[in-house]
């Protein structure tokens, strides 16, 4: 970033340091949306016996996903300019409990953003290769985004394919390592875990 001028100065730094941060916020979003598709497909393509019992693991998962949507949800919703009647309702000891309350939601929220995106929404309890399936599907789908929105624009087109392609090709290549591996030491595959 610094050999291609896009930091030049503390006010860039702040900025990459947001953009960076928003990407972040971009990645949970996609992968709360794309969660419900790739489980739901993989639910759809289980044999019927399994079915039930891949919904059945599929509710930790989606009570993360609701958790950490509730959370942000709460903060943001605390401080609408819409709810300020209310706020001066509930006085002094109402605004502390709000303040606290709020607080904590963001850092729920922060952590569950980290949480999330490192454990893939706890996937692997429906079944173990379902987050190097999902991994995939995400990092693909923020390429695509990073594409389309024009990320890393000041950057010549050979810098611009390496840090575009970059991790969706590392995060394949580790997705089917572990998929590999998952097979080899464990003999789980998606074929047995559709019972195809």
């Amino acid at each position: 970033m610094v050999t291609y001028n896009a930091i030049a100065s503390a006010t860039d730094v702040q900025g990459v340091a947001s953009e960076r941060l928003n990407q972040s916020w971009s990645s949970v979003l996609v992968l709360v949306c794309t969660f419900p598709v790739v489980v739901g497909a993989f639910v759809a393509a289980a044999r019927d016996g399994m079915r039930r019992v891949y919904l059945r693991r599929a509710l930790r998962p989606l009570g993360s996903v609701l958790a950490i949507m509730a959370s942000m949800g709460t903060a943001a919703l605390a401080m609408a300019p819409e709810l300020a009647g209310l706020r001066d309702a509930v006085g002094l000891p109402g605004k502390i409990a709000l303040v606290v309350l709020c607080l904590w939601s963001i850092g729920f929220a922060l952590y569950g953003i980290g949480l999330s995106l490192v454990h893939v929404f706890r996937t692997a309890d429906i079944h173990e290769v379902l987050p190097p399936m999902l991994a995939g599907v995400l990092v693909w789908e923020m390429a695509l985004l990073d594409v389309i929105t024009g990320t890393y624009d000041q950057v010549p087109a050979g810098a611009r394919a390496v840090f575009i392609l970059g991790a969706p090709v590392t995060v394949t290549a580790l997705s089917c390592w572990e998929l590999y591996r998952l097979r080899r030491h464990h003999g789980l595959t998606l074929r047995t875990a559709l019972r195809r």
